[in-house]
């Protein structure tokens, strides 16, 4: 049973401490949005003051033929301005990235208990954390996803830790992606006058890990937000959409 949403102590347990996320307040048939998830008017999306940026996607394809220079200096260009784009013939099979999107929705459709299990606290491995917005506990307007992140150290590890509804094909995403993420850092470290190989391209790699994030439909999207304005801390992070988008990025100020 939800609780009311104005005893927000209450509802704060509900969404956070028993697991039951954003999902289980927007399964309870609530009307408006929760008063802890109203974002401050600066961080609320103002979409008259967003436009659409049209930017040619880059055929990473490409890099393979007489036209290597001619994209790598799209991919330099687009990481030195936006810091973000688009890419297209990555190698990745569009049916292994439908399975990637449809797992997710298999995952956050598991009952609550069935997900608390990989909460912070409680979770087997500290490689897998299931929860919801950011930091709840310190944040003072919390943000309207729930998600599951997934560490990979070995794939004897990924296989015995991350969720079993998940853990597959997610794992066959990170490995099948890798040689896409290659020939991204080849271009950019290239162009800073660094030669990848196999000794060292974990180390630039850093960390894997695989996000998925769920954002149930919102009563008022124009108070909150799905995730907030920030900078991945990774060296890159490949994004799959599905396709309702929502996503907005900085550009610079002209």
């Amino acid at each position: 049973m939800a609780p009311s949403l104005d005893d927000e102590s209450s509802l704060f347990n509900f969404i956070v401490r028993d697991g039951n996320g954003v999902k289980g307040i927007v399964d309870s048939g609530i009307s408006k949005v929760p008063r802890p998830y109203i974002q401050p008017p600066a961080e609320q999306i103002n979409k008259k003051n967003a436009s659409k940026c049209e930017i040619p996607p880059i055929d990473l394809s490409k890099l393979d033929g007489p036209e290597h220079d001619e994209v790598a200096n799209q991919i330099v260009r687009a990481a030195e301005t936006l810091g973000f784009f688009q890419v297209v013939n990555h190698g990745v099979p569009i049916q292994l990235l439908d399975s990637l999107k449809q797992i997710a929705h298999n995952f956050f459709g598991l009952p609550a208990e069935r997900k608390a299990v990989y909460r912070k606290e409680v979770s087997p491995s500290p490689l897998v954390k299931y929860g919801t917005s950011f930091v709840p506990e310190k944040e003072k307007a919390l943000e309207w996803k729930d998600y599951i992140s997934m560490g990979y150290t070995n794939e004897n590890e990924a296989l015995q830790q991350w969720p079993m509804e998940c853990r597959d094909v997610a794992l066959q995403y990170l490995k099948t992606s890798h040689e896409m993420v290659k020939k991204l850092l080849d271009v950019l470290m290239a162009n800073l006058g660094v030669e990848l190989d196999d000794s060292n391209i974990d180390a630039f790699i850093g960390k894997k890990m695989v996000n998925m994030n769920f954002y149930p439909t919102c009563p008022n999207p124009e108070l909150t937000v799905g995730v907030g304005r920030h900078s991945d801390m990774g060296t890159l992070t490949i994004l799959l959409q599905d396709g309702i988008g929502g996503l907005h990025v900085k550009v610079p100020e002209m």
